[in-house]
Protein backbone atom coordinates (compact mmCIF):
# COMPACT_ATOMS: atom_id res chain seq x y z
CA UNK A 1 0.00 0.00 0.00
CA UNK A 2 1.57 3.54 -0.99
CA UNK A 3 1.91 6.17 1.89
CA UNK A 4 -0.85 8.32 1.38
CA UNK A 5 -3.77 5.33 1.46
CA UNK A 6 -1.85 3.77 4.42
CA UNK A 7 -1.84 7.38 6.34
CA UNK A 8 -5.57 7.54 5.98
CA UNK A 9 -6.25 3.66 6.57
CA UNK A 10 -4.22 4.84 10.32
CA UNK A 11 -6.42 7.98 11.02
CA UNK A 12 -9.64 5.66 10.27
CA UNK A 13 -8.36 3.21 13.13
CA UNK A 14 -7.11 6.25 15.56
CA UNK A 15 -10.57 8.17 14.96
CA UNK A 16 -12.45 4.74 15.79
CA UNK A 17 -15.05 6.23 18.69
CA UNK A 18 -14.02 2.76 20.99
CA UNK A 19 -11.70 -0.12 21.78
CA UNK A 20 -12.23 -3.11 23.56
CA UNK A 21 -9.96 -3.90 26.58
CA UNK A 22 -10.31 -6.87 28.44
CA UNK A 23 -13.30 -7.69 27.79
CA UNK A 24 -14.69 -4.08 28.52
CA UNK A 25 -15.75 -1.05 26.40
CA UNK A 26 -13.56 1.80 26.52
CA UNK A 27 -14.00 5.71 25.26
CA UNK A 28 -11.46 6.87 22.56
CA UNK A 29 -10.77 9.13 25.04
CA UNK A 30 -8.47 6.55 26.27
CA UNK A 31 -6.29 6.77 23.58
CA UNK A 32 -3.70 9.34 23.75
CA UNK A 33 -2.80 11.67 20.92
CA UNK A 34 0.61 10.40 19.62
CA UNK A 35 3.69 10.04 17.98
CA UNK A 36 4.45 8.11 14.92
CA UNK A 37 5.66 4.66 14.65
CA UNK A 38 8.71 2.95 13.14
CA UNK A 39 8.41 1.54 9.91
CA UNK A 40 4.78 2.31 9.72
CA UNK A 41 4.94 1.72 5.92
CA UNK A 42 5.27 -1.93 6.72
CA UNK A 43 2.95 -2.72 9.44
CA UNK A 44 -0.09 -4.73 8.49
CA UNK A 45 -3.59 -3.58 10.38
CA UNK A 46 -3.96 -6.12 12.65
CA UNK A 47 -0.72 -5.86 14.26
CA UNK A 48 -1.69 -2.10 14.38
CA UNK A 49 -5.46 -2.97 15.92
CA UNK A 50 -3.24 -5.31 18.48
CA UNK A 51 -1.25 -2.74 19.53
CA UNK A 52 -3.83 -0.18 19.93
CA UNK A 53 -5.48 -2.68 22.74
CA UNK A 54 -2.31 -2.57 24.59
CA UNK A 55 -1.93 1.44 24.45
CA UNK A 56 -1.49 2.48 27.95
CA UNK A 57 -3.72 5.79 29.67
CA UNK A 58 -2.91 8.78 30.07
CA UNK A 59 -1.29 10.12 33.45
CA UNK A 60 -1.68 14.27 32.78
CA UNK A 61 -4.12 16.25 31.09
CA UNK A 62 -3.68 18.06 27.49
CA UNK A 63 -3.42 21.62 26.91
CA UNK A 64 -4.50 23.57 24.07
CA UNK A 65 -1.07 24.96 23.65
CA UNK A 66 2.41 23.13 23.63
CA UNK A 67 4.12 25.95 25.27
CA UNK A 68 1.63 26.29 28.01
CA UNK A 69 1.80 22.68 29.01
CA UNK A 70 5.35 22.48 29.32
CA UNK A 71 4.87 25.47 31.22
CA UNK A 72 2.33 24.47 33.65
CA UNK A 73 4.06 20.57 33.79
CA UNK A 74 7.32 22.32 35.42
CA UNK A 75 5.92 24.44 37.44
CA UNK A 76 4.48 21.38 39.16
CA UNK A 77 7.01 19.18 38.88
CA UNK A 78 8.33 19.81 42.30
CA UNK A 79 6.24 18.82 45.40
CA UNK A 80 6.01 20.27 48.63
CA UNK A 81 7.92 17.36 50.38
CA UNK A 82 11.25 18.51 48.07
CA UNK A 83 10.59 15.87 46.27
CA UNK A 84 10.38 15.72 42.50
CA UNK A 85 8.11 14.65 40.00
CA UNK A 86 11.14 14.26 37.17
CA UNK A 87 11.93 11.12 39.73
CA UNK A 88 8.13 9.01 38.82
CA UNK A 89 8.51 6.68 35.68
CA UNK A 90 5.97 7.99 33.16
CA UNK A 91 3.89 6.57 30.99
CA UNK A 92 5.50 5.32 27.32
CA UNK A 93 4.91 6.56 23.75
CA UNK A 94 5.65 3.26 22.40
CA UNK A 95 3.34 2.41 19.69
CA UNK A 96 1.85 6.19 19.46
CA UNK A 97 0.40 8.00 15.88
CA UNK A 98 1.25 11.16 15.22
CA UNK A 99 0.27 12.32 11.33
CA UNK A 100 3.10 14.41 10.92
CA UNK A 101 4.57 13.07 8.06
CA UNK A 102 8.13 14.28 9.41
CA UNK A 103 8.00 12.46 12.74
CA UNK A 104 7.02 9.53 10.62
CA UNK A 105 10.29 10.29 8.25
CA UNK A 106 12.62 10.69 10.94
CA UNK A 107 11.58 7.38 13.33
CA UNK A 108 11.52 5.28 9.58
CA UNK A 109 15.17 6.65 9.02
CA UNK A 110 16.27 6.16 12.93
CA UNK A 111 15.01 2.63 13.06
CA UNK A 112 17.00 1.83 9.78
CA UNK A 113 20.53 3.07 11.51
CA UNK A 114 20.00 0.22 14.00
CA UNK A 115 23.29 -2.13 14.21
CA UNK A 116 22.75 -5.82 15.64
CA UNK A 117 25.09 -7.71 16.60
CA UNK A 118 23.96 -11.14 17.32
CA UNK A 119 20.40 -11.02 16.54
CA UNK A 120 20.51 -7.56 19.20
CA UNK A 121 20.02 -3.94 18.46
CA UNK A 122 23.10 -2.79 19.92
CA UNK A 123 23.51 1.10 18.74
CA UNK A 124 22.83 3.01 15.87
CA UNK A 125 24.96 4.14 13.11
CA UNK A 126 26.42 7.97 12.32
CA UNK A 127 24.80 8.14 8.94
CA UNK A 128 22.69 6.34 6.76
CA UNK A 129 23.01 8.02 3.41
CA UNK A 130 22.35 5.65 0.13
CA UNK A 131 23.85 8.50 -2.22
CA UNK A 132 27.16 8.81 -0.81
CA UNK A 133 29.82 6.14 -1.62
CA UNK A 134 32.30 7.15 1.06
CA UNK A 135 31.63 5.39 4.24
CA UNK A 136 34.65 6.63 6.50
CA UNK A 137 33.90 5.95 9.87
CA UNK A 138 29.83 6.99 9.28
CA UNK A 139 29.06 3.26 9.29
CA UNK A 140 30.04 3.18 12.99
CA UNK A 141 28.10 3.27 16.71
CA UNK A 142 29.29 6.31 18.32
CA UNK A 143 29.01 7.01 21.78
CA UNK A 144 28.46 10.17 22.20
CA UNK A 145 26.13 10.19 18.42
CA UNK A 146 23.90 7.51 20.15
CA UNK A 147 22.63 9.27 23.66
CA UNK A 148 20.01 11.07 21.17
CA UNK A 149 18.96 7.90 19.54
CA UNK A 150 19.10 6.48 23.26
CA UNK A 151 16.64 8.93 24.72
CA UNK A 152 14.34 8.59 21.51
CA UNK A 153 14.14 4.89 22.19
CA UNK A 154 13.45 5.38 26.12
CA UNK A 155 10.62 7.89 25.11
CA UNK A 156 9.06 5.79 22.96
CA UNK A 157 9.35 3.14 25.44
CA UNK A 158 11.77 0.93 24.04
CA UNK A 159 14.95 0.54 25.74
CA UNK A 160 16.31 -2.64 25.12
CA UNK A 161 18.39 -0.79 22.22
CA UNK A 162 19.78 1.38 25.27
CA UNK A 163 20.45 -1.30 27.59
CA UNK A 164 22.57 -3.36 24.67
CA UNK A 165 24.14 -0.65 23.89
CA UNK A 166 25.36 0.22 27.64
CA UNK A 167 26.74 -3.42 28.34
CA UNK A 168 27.93 -3.99 24.92
CA UNK A 169 30.26 -0.55 25.22
CA UNK A 170 30.79 -1.80 29.10
CA UNK A 171 32.45 -5.11 27.40
CA UNK A 172 34.37 -3.03 24.96
CA UNK A 173 35.57 -1.03 28.03
CA UNK A 174 37.60 -4.19 29.53
CA UNK A 175 39.64 -4.87 25.88
CA UNK A 176 43.29 -4.16 26.03
CA UNK A 177 43.50 -0.70 25.12
CA UNK A 178 46.94 0.88 23.23
CA UNK A 179 48.34 3.06 20.96
CA UNK A 180 51.61 3.31 19.72
CA UNK A 181 52.95 0.86 21.84
CA UNK A 182 51.29 3.10 24.92
CA UNK A 183 48.43 1.75 27.13
CA UNK A 184 45.32 3.48 27.85
CA UNK A 185 43.74 3.72 31.35
CA UNK A 186 41.51 1.00 32.24
CA UNK A 187 38.50 3.37 32.56
CA UNK A 188 38.44 4.69 28.87
CA UNK A 189 35.97 4.29 26.78
CA UNK A 190 35.92 3.81 23.00
CA UNK A 191 34.86 6.36 20.67
CA UNK A 192 32.86 4.06 18.71
CA UNK A 193 32.67 0.49 17.49
CA UNK A 194 31.95 -1.40 14.02
CA UNK A 195 30.11 -4.85 14.05
CA UNK A 196 31.17 -6.97 11.32
CA UNK A 197 29.10 -9.81 9.60
CA UNK A 198 30.95 -12.74 8.48
CA UNK A 199 27.85 -14.20 6.19
CA UNK A 200 30.19 -17.31 5.43
CA UNK A 201 31.12 -18.26 8.76
CA UNK A 202 27.43 -16.34 10.30
CA UNK A 203 29.48 -14.51 13.28
CA UNK A 204 29.63 -11.14 13.90
CA UNK A 205 33.08 -9.57 15.19
CA UNK A 206 33.15 -5.85 17.27
CA UNK A 207 36.26 -3.84 16.18
CA UNK A 208 36.14 -0.62 18.37
CA UNK A 209 38.30 2.79 18.25
CA UNK A 210 39.64 4.21 21.06
CA UNK A 211 41.16 7.06 19.53
CA UNK A 212 43.86 5.46 17.02
CA UNK A 213 41.90 5.86 14.21
CA UNK A 214 40.66 9.65 14.89
CA UNK A 215 41.48 12.74 12.86
CA UNK A 216 43.78 14.03 15.96
CA UNK A 217 44.64 10.47 17.80
CA UNK A 218 42.87 11.80 20.78
CA UNK A 219 41.32 9.37 22.91
CA UNK A 220 37.60 10.76 23.39
CA UNK A 221 37.31 11.82 27.07
CA UNK A 222 33.33 12.49 26.55
CA UNK A 223 32.58 9.28 26.33
CA UNK A 224 32.88 7.73 30.02
CA UNK A 225 30.54 10.75 30.58
CA UNK A 226 27.86 10.40 27.82
CA UNK A 227 27.72 6.38 29.42
CA UNK A 228 27.23 7.38 33.06
CA UNK A 229 24.83 10.14 31.83
CA UNK A 230 23.11 7.61 29.90
CA UNK A 231 23.02 4.49 32.44
CA UNK A 232 21.07 7.08 34.74
CA UNK A 233 18.58 8.01 31.90
CA UNK A 234 18.30 4.69 31.82
CA UNK A 235 17.46 3.97 34.92
CA UNK A 236 15.40 7.09 35.22
CA UNK A 237 13.32 6.27 32.53
CA UNK A 238 12.51 2.63 33.14
CA UNK A 239 12.67 2.48 36.70
CA UNK A 240 14.90 -0.73 36.49
CA UNK A 241 17.70 -0.14 39.28
CA UNK A 242 18.94 -3.31 38.55
CA UNK A 243 21.14 -2.78 35.83
CA UNK A 244 22.78 -0.38 37.40
CA UNK A 245 23.28 -2.40 40.52
CA UNK A 246 25.22 -4.99 38.20
CA UNK A 247 28.43 -5.57 39.31
CA UNK A 248 30.03 -4.85 36.07
CA UNK A 249 27.97 -1.71 35.77
CA UNK A 250 29.89 -0.63 39.17
CA UNK A 251 32.62 -1.24 38.40
CA UNK A 252 32.57 0.29 35.34
CA UNK A 253 31.45 3.56 36.50
CA UNK A 254 34.59 3.60 39.59
CA UNK A 255 37.03 2.93 36.28
CA UNK A 256 35.88 5.96 34.62
CA UNK A 257 35.70 7.83 37.59
CA UNK A 258 39.30 6.79 38.96
CA UNK A 259 40.58 8.37 35.61
CA UNK A 260 39.06 12.06 36.32
CA UNK A 261 39.46 12.07 40.17
CA UNK A 262 42.87 10.92 40.65
CA UNK A 263 45.42 13.13 42.42
CA UNK A 264 48.13 14.81 40.00
CA UNK A 265 49.89 18.14 39.83
CA UNK A 266 46.56 19.91 39.08
CA UNK A 267 45.68 23.21 41.18
CA UNK A 268 41.93 23.58 39.63
CA UNK A 269 38.93 21.34 40.41
CA UNK A 270 38.50 20.80 36.05
CA UNK A 271 39.70 18.40 34.59
CA UNK A 272 42.96 18.99 31.68
CA UNK A 273 42.18 17.99 28.17
CA UNK A 274 43.75 18.03 24.71
CA UNK A 275 42.06 19.40 21.39
CA UNK A 276 39.70 16.97 19.69
CA UNK A 277 38.86 15.19 22.89
CA UNK A 278 35.33 15.82 22.68
CA UNK A 279 32.34 16.33 19.95
CA UNK A 280 35.03 18.94 18.71
CA UNK A 281 36.80 16.48 17.52
CA UNK A 282 39.40 18.76 15.50
CA UNK A 283 42.07 21.13 16.80
CA UNK A 284 39.72 24.38 17.13
CA UNK A 285 41.42 25.74 20.06
CA UNK A 286 39.73 23.84 22.72
CA UNK A 287 42.69 22.11 24.86
CA UNK A 288 43.21 23.50 28.46
CA UNK A 289 39.69 22.90 30.58
CA UNK A 290 37.06 23.47 27.86
CA UNK A 291 33.49 24.20 29.15
CA UNK A 292 31.71 20.98 27.24
CA UNK A 293 34.15 18.81 29.25
CA UNK A 294 33.57 20.63 32.46
CA UNK A 295 29.97 20.15 32.15
CA UNK A 296 29.99 16.75 31.21
CA UNK A 297 32.36 16.17 33.65
CA UNK A 298 29.97 17.33 36.51
CA UNK A 299 26.88 15.61 35.14
CA UNK A 300 28.54 12.31 34.64
CA UNK A 301 29.91 13.36 38.58
CA UNK A 302 26.11 13.74 39.95
CA UNK A 303 25.09 10.70 38.07
CA UNK A 304 27.44 8.32 39.19
CA UNK A 305 27.07 9.99 42.97
CA UNK A 306 23.17 8.88 42.36
CA UNK A 307 23.83 5.30 41.16
CA UNK A 308 26.77 4.10 43.37
CA UNK A 309 26.81 1.00 46.05
CA UNK A 310 26.95 2.36 49.43
CA UNK A 311 29.56 -0.74 49.93
CA UNK A 312 33.15 0.17 51.13
CA UNK A 313 34.04 1.15 47.76
CA UNK A 314 31.23 3.02 46.09
CA UNK A 315 31.48 5.05 49.52
CA UNK A 316 35.11 6.27 48.71
CA UNK A 317 34.25 7.29 45.46
CA UNK A 318 31.01 8.97 46.67
CA UNK A 319 33.23 11.30 49.20
CA UNK A 320 35.42 11.97 46.41
CA UNK A 321 33.05 13.31 44.62
CA UNK A 322 31.10 14.90 46.74
CA UNK A 323 34.49 17.14 47.34
CA UNK A 324 34.50 17.66 43.71
CA UNK A 325 31.40 19.06 43.13
CA UNK A 326 31.58 21.35 45.81
CA UNK A 327 34.96 22.54 44.24
CA UNK A 328 34.08 22.55 40.53
CA UNK A 329 30.71 23.89 41.37
CA UNK A 330 32.14 26.97 42.54
CA UNK A 331 35.22 27.77 40.38
CA UNK A 332 32.86 27.41 37.39
CA UNK A 333 30.51 29.29 38.92
CA UNK A 334 33.35 31.89 39.66
CA UNK A 335 35.88 31.90 36.62
CA UNK A 336 33.94 30.65 33.83
CA UNK A 337 31.17 33.00 34.47
CA UNK A 338 30.62 36.06 31.94
CA UNK A 339 28.29 38.66 32.12
CA UNK A 340 28.10 42.86 31.29
CA UNK A 341 28.83 43.24 34.95
CA UNK A 342 32.11 40.42 34.68
CA UNK A 343 32.72 41.71 31.49
CA UNK A 344 33.67 45.14 32.82
CA UNK A 345 35.54 43.92 35.62
CA UNK A 346 37.78 41.81 33.56
CA UNK A 347 38.20 44.93 30.98
CA UNK A 348 39.52 47.08 33.96
CA UNK A 349 41.43 43.85 35.66
CA UNK A 350 44.79 44.88 37.00
CA UNK A 351 47.69 42.26 36.25
CA UNK A 352 50.56 40.90 37.54
CA UNK A 353 48.69 40.60 41.35
CA UNK A 354 50.59 38.32 43.51
CA UNK A 355 49.14 36.36 46.62
CA UNK A 356 45.87 35.35 47.69
CA UNK A 357 44.55 38.06 47.73
CA UNK A 358 44.56 38.52 43.64
CA UNK A 359 41.30 39.43 42.01
CA UNK A 360 42.47 38.17 38.44
CA UNK A 361 43.45 34.91 39.57
CA UNK A 362 44.41 34.03 36.16
CA UNK A 363 46.28 37.05 34.98
CA UNK A 364 44.34 37.65 32.48
CA UNK A 365 44.89 40.47 30.13
CA UNK A 366 43.08 42.85 29.44
CA UNK A 367 44.22 43.38 25.69
CA UNK A 368 43.66 40.27 25.14
CA UNK A 369 39.69 40.77 25.00
CA UNK A 370 38.23 40.35 21.65
CA UNK A 371 36.68 43.38 20.09
CA UNK A 372 33.14 41.26 18.90
CA UNK A 373 32.32 40.27 22.79
CA UNK A 374 32.29 44.39 23.52
CA UNK A 375 29.06 44.36 21.08
CA UNK A 376 27.55 40.72 21.35
CA UNK A 377 26.90 41.03 25.39
CA UNK A 378 23.38 42.20 25.96
CA UNK A 379 22.55 43.94 28.83
CA UNK A 380 20.47 40.75 30.36
CA UNK A 381 21.96 37.52 29.75
CA UNK A 382 25.10 35.38 30.19
CA UNK A 383 27.23 32.16 29.63
CA UNK A 384 30.02 30.45 30.72
CA UNK A 385 33.01 31.39 28.38
CA UNK A 386 34.75 28.31 26.41
CA UNK A 387 37.86 28.20 28.47
CA UNK A 388 39.75 29.41 31.28
CA UNK A 389 43.38 28.66 32.42
CA UNK A 390 46.37 30.65 32.82
CA UNK A 391 46.60 33.87 31.38
CA UNK A 392 43.83 32.76 29.04
CA UNK A 393 40.16 32.93 28.40
CA UNK A 394 38.47 32.09 25.59
CA UNK A 395 35.21 34.25 24.97
CA UNK A 396 33.67 31.87 22.38
CA UNK A 397 30.33 30.93 23.41
CA UNK A 398 29.44 26.98 23.02
CA UNK A 399 26.15 25.55 22.86
CA UNK A 400 26.86 21.94 24.34
CA UNK A 401 28.86 22.93 27.34
CA UNK A 402 26.09 25.80 28.32
CA UNK A 403 23.25 24.07 27.57
CA UNK A 404 24.52 20.80 29.66
CA UNK A 405 25.04 23.46 32.48
CA UNK A 406 21.86 24.22 32.73
CA UNK A 407 20.29 20.57 32.69
CA UNK A 408 23.19 19.57 35.06
CA UNK A 409 22.53 22.37 37.61
CA UNK A 410 25.97 23.50 36.96
CA UNK A 411 24.19 26.73 36.48
CA UNK A 412 22.57 28.25 39.46
CA UNK A 413 18.60 28.99 38.26
CA UNK A 414 20.07 32.71 37.99
CA UNK A 415 22.78 31.85 35.50
CA UNK A 416 20.41 29.25 33.68
CA UNK A 417 17.62 32.24 33.19
CA UNK A 418 20.79 34.54 32.10
CA UNK A 419 21.78 31.78 29.14
CA UNK A 420 18.47 31.60 27.78
CA UNK A 421 18.06 35.51 27.76
CA UNK A 422 21.42 35.53 25.81
CA UNK A 423 19.72 32.99 23.37
CA UNK A 424 16.84 35.20 23.07
CA UNK A 425 18.85 38.46 22.81
CA UNK A 426 21.33 37.06 19.82
CA UNK A 427 18.87 34.76 18.31
CA UNK A 428 20.21 36.05 14.95
CA UNK A 429 23.86 35.03 15.75
CA UNK A 430 23.16 31.54 17.53
CA UNK A 431 20.31 30.58 15.96
CA UNK A 432 19.73 32.26 12.54
CA UNK A 433 17.99 29.65 10.17
CA UNK A 434 18.81 26.66 11.71
CA UNK A 435 19.61 25.75 15.02
CA UNK A 436 22.13 25.84 16.88
CA UNK A 437 25.50 27.24 16.29
CA UNK A 438 27.89 24.61 17.84
CA UNK A 439 30.45 27.98 18.75
CA UNK A 440 29.91 31.87 18.19
CA UNK A 441 31.89 33.41 16.87
CA UNK A 442 33.97 31.46 13.78
CA UNK A 443 37.72 31.59 13.24
CA UNK A 444 38.88 33.43 9.98
CA UNK A 445 41.99 34.71 8.59
CA UNK A 446 44.95 34.23 10.27
CA UNK A 447 43.52 33.44 13.63
CA UNK A 448 42.21 30.35 11.76
CA UNK A 449 45.42 29.30 10.45
CA UNK A 450 47.44 29.60 14.16
CA UNK A 451 44.25 27.88 15.52
CA UNK A 452 43.29 25.47 13.47
CA UNK A 453 46.02 24.05 11.36
CA UNK A 454 44.70 26.02 8.27
CA UNK A 455 42.07 22.74 8.58
CA UNK A 456 40.42 22.81 5.58
CA UNK A 457 37.01 21.51 7.10
CA UNK A 458 37.01 24.00 9.97
CA UNK A 459 36.55 26.64 7.51
CA UNK A 460 34.81 29.87 8.99
CA UNK A 461 30.62 29.33 9.61
CA UNK A 462 31.71 26.06 8.41
CA UNK A 463 31.79 22.35 10.57
CA UNK A 464 33.02 23.10 14.16
CA UNK A 465 33.89 26.55 13.47
CA UNK A 466 30.74 28.46 13.93
CA UNK A 467 28.18 25.75 11.91
CA UNK A 468 24.75 25.28 12.80
CA UNK A 469 24.12 21.41 13.95
CA UNK A 470 20.98 20.03 13.86
CA UNK A 471 21.85 17.80 16.82
CA UNK A 472 21.79 20.45 19.26
CA UNK A 473 18.19 21.17 19.05
CA UNK A 474 17.14 18.40 21.59
CA UNK A 475 19.61 20.51 23.89
CA UNK A 476 18.13 23.27 23.51
CA UNK A 477 14.54 22.03 23.99
CA UNK A 478 15.71 20.13 26.62
CA UNK A 479 17.14 23.59 28.53
CA UNK A 480 14.27 25.66 27.32
CA UNK A 481 11.51 23.60 28.92
CA UNK A 482 13.72 23.31 32.94
CA UNK A 483 14.02 26.80 32.71
CA UNK A 484 10.19 27.47 31.90
CA UNK A 485 10.43 28.81 28.83
CA UNK A 486 8.93 26.22 26.09
CA UNK A 487 8.72 29.04 23.45
CA UNK A 488 12.35 29.21 22.48
CA UNK A 489 12.29 25.78 22.02
CA UNK A 490 8.86 25.92 19.96
CA UNK A 491 10.82 28.69 17.62
CA UNK A 492 13.94 26.61 16.89
CA UNK A 493 11.68 23.54 16.01
CA UNK A 494 9.93 25.50 13.41
CA UNK A 495 12.77 26.62 12.00
CA UNK A 496 14.32 23.16 11.61
CA UNK A 497 10.87 21.81 10.68
CA UNK A 498 10.94 24.04 7.32
CA UNK A 499 14.59 22.39 6.30
CA UNK A 500 15.62 19.32 7.56
CA UNK A 501 13.24 16.43 6.02
CA UNK A 502 13.62 18.37 2.57
CA UNK A 503 17.09 18.81 2.99
CA UNK A 504 17.66 14.92 3.77
CA UNK A 505 18.51 15.67 7.72
CA UNK A 506 22.15 17.10 7.40
CA UNK A 507 24.65 16.35 9.96
CA UNK A 508 25.56 20.34 9.76
CA UNK A 509 24.85 23.44 7.84
CA UNK A 510 27.49 26.60 7.01
CA UNK A 511 27.40 30.08 6.26
CA UNK A 512 26.48 32.92 9.60
CA UNK A 513 22.59 32.30 9.53
CA UNK A 514 22.90 28.58 9.10
CA UNK A 515 21.31 28.64 5.70
CA UNK A 516 23.62 26.38 3.68
CA UNK A 517 23.75 22.79 4.02
CA UNK A 518 27.27 21.65 5.00
CA UNK A 519 30.19 21.31 2.32
CA UNK A 520 31.25 18.44 3.69
CA UNK A 521 27.99 17.60 5.81
CA UNK A 522 26.36 13.85 5.25
CA UNK A 523 23.20 13.11 4.79
CA UNK A 524 20.57 11.13 6.86
CA UNK A 525 22.68 12.01 9.56
CA UNK A 526 21.53 9.52 12.50
CA UNK A 527 21.67 12.19 15.43
CA UNK A 528 19.87 14.82 13.47
CA UNK A 529 16.61 13.25 12.83
CA UNK A 530 17.00 11.65 16.33
CA UNK A 531 17.45 14.99 17.96
CA UNK A 532 14.64 16.34 16.48
CA UNK A 533 12.48 13.19 17.93
CA UNK A 534 13.95 13.73 21.21
CA UNK A 535 12.62 17.55 21.12
CA UNK A 536 9.51 17.26 19.31
CA UNK A 537 8.63 14.40 22.59
CA UNK A 538 10.22 16.13 25.29
CA UNK A 539 7.73 19.33 24.25
CA UNK A 540 4.61 16.61 23.61
CA UNK A 541 5.50 15.66 27.32
CA UNK A 542 8.20 17.66 28.90
CA UNK A 543 8.39 15.02 32.33
CA UNK A 544 10.85 13.33 29.40
CA UNK A 545 13.02 16.18 30.44
CA UNK A 546 13.45 14.42 33.90
CA UNK A 547 15.78 11.56 32.17
CA UNK A 548 18.56 13.83 31.66
CA UNK A 549 17.69 16.94 33.81
CA UNK A 550 18.88 17.09 37.66
CA UNK A 551 18.05 19.79 40.58
CA UNK A 552 20.38 21.52 42.09
CA UNK A 553 21.39 20.12 45.60
CA UNK A 554 21.48 22.68 48.32
CA UNK A 555 25.02 21.71 49.64
CA UNK A 556 26.19 23.28 46.16
CA UNK A 557 25.34 26.64 47.10
CA UNK A 558 27.98 28.72 48.51
CA UNK A 559 27.76 32.24 48.10
CA UNK A 560 30.02 33.63 45.11
CA UNK A 561 32.97 35.38 46.14
CA UNK A 562 36.09 35.44 43.58
CA UNK A 563 38.54 35.76 46.24
CA UNK A 564 39.00 36.81 49.90
CA UNK A 565 39.41 40.79 48.78
CA UNK A 566 36.77 40.38 46.55
CA UNK A 567 33.69 43.09 47.52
Amino acid sequence: MDRPKKRDKLRAVYSMSCIYENGEKKGAEGIREVSSMCSISEMTDEYLLSRLHDRPRLKLERKKSNDDMSLSLYDSAHSLDGRSAWDTPVFSIKDSFDPNPMVTEAWEALCRSQVYFRGKPVGTIAACDPASDEVANYDQVFVRDFVPSALAFLMKGEPEIVKNFLLKTLHIQGQKKTIDRFKLGDGAMPASFKVLHNPIKETDTIIADFGASAIGRVAPVDSGFWWIILLRAYTKSTGDHSLAERPDCQKGMRLILSLCLAEGFDTFPTLLCADGCSMIDRRMGVYGYPIEIQALFFMALRSALSMLKHDSEGKEFMDKIVKRLNALSFHMRSYFWLDLQQLNDIYRYKTEEYSHTAVNKFNVIPDSIPDWIFDFMPLRGGYFVGNVGPAHMDFRWFALGNCIAILSSLATPEQSNAIMDLIESRWEELVGEMPLKICYPAMESHEWRIVTGCDPKNTRWSYHNGGSWPVLLWLLTAASIKTGRPQIARRAIDLAEARLLKDGWPEYYDGKSGRFIGKQARKFQTWSTAGYLVAKMMMDDPTHVGMISMEEEKHMKPPLRRSSSWT
